[in-house]
């Protein structure tokens, strides 16, 4: 497979409108890719707090068409980062859409763990329930978004679900980046797992951001690491590389924990 991560600049200075044609564009440009990534609302930046509630869309809102068109007009599996999603009750999510080569909307995932500790997302935006993976013709993704990283059984449940290539989109800071990358290496090493990683170049709200989007391979190896400017991060990989990295060293057959069913 080919793979295209968009590591696209948050300027604040840039309106969001000209920022999503810009996207589209990017994707378009990607044509012969089987999967494109985008970042973590690339829309607002992912530490513009005050933005997410003016900024908010629904589902189906303008970032939904303009994605959906790109996707079909490239002919390329889409994720498309995450946006700040309106539901119908008015609570907020940051919400990753992924389109077929058509253009339709295969999945969507509401991000589980929320950023902030009591402030920020963690208070604006309510909390995604469930697991999501998307089964494309040669893998299978498990979806999961910036600081779900911190959180290995969240990847473990997508591995039990089929997940072998794991897709994080991220407004990830530049002060952690050595976390960035260390995280992203044990998620595919633990789990024998391809994991892409898409992080922005630019600032949010003040906070720099890290780049550096990354994809590690099912031994932990690094294929492909961005710099720290907006570029286009591209990389080929093997998904059989999966089946055959975890037959060679089962060690997800050794699990013990976590697979007890419950006492009645």
């Amino acid at each position: 497979m080919r793979a295209s991560l968009i590591q696209i600049a948050v300027d604040e200075d840039e309106p969001v409108a000209s920022r999503r044609r810009r996207a589209a564009a990017l994707v378009r440009e990607q044509s012969g890719a089987d999967l494109v990534v985008l970042p973590e609302l690339w829309t607002t930046g992912a530490f513009a707090f005050e933005e997410f509630d003016g900024a908010a869309e629904p589902l189906e809102g303008p970032t939904y068409e303009a994605m959906g068109e790109a996707a079909s007009d490239a002919g390329v599996w889409l994720h498309a980062g995450s946006i700040p999603e309106r539901a119908p009750d008015g609570t907020l999510y940051n919400t990753s859409l992924v389109f077929s080569p058509s253009g339709d909307l295969a999945a969507s995932y509401r991000k589980i763990h929320r950023f902030g500790f009591d402030k920020g997302e963690a208070v604006l935006m309510g909390a995604g329930r469930e697991p999501v993976t998307v089964a494309l013709p040669d893998t299978t993704l498990g979806l999961a978004t910036c600081y779900d990283l911190r959180f290995p059984e969240l990847f473990r449940s997508l591995v039990d679900a089929g997940a072998e290539t794991l897709v994080v989109p991220a407004g990830w800071p530049e002060r952690r980046r050595a976390h960035w990358t260390l995280l992203a290496r044990a998620r595919a090493v633990e789990d024998q797992a391809f994991v892409l990683a898409c992080g922005t170049a630019g600032a949010h709200a003040g906070v720099p951001q890290a780049g550096h989007s990354i994809v590690v391979d099912p031994w932990g190896e690094v294929l492909a690491e961005a710099g720290h400017e907006e570029e286009v991060l591209r990389v080929d990989f093997e998904p059989g590389r999966v089946a055959t990295t975890r037959e060679q060293f089962p060690a997800l057959k050794d699990r013990v924990l976590g697979l007890e069913k419950p006492r009645r």
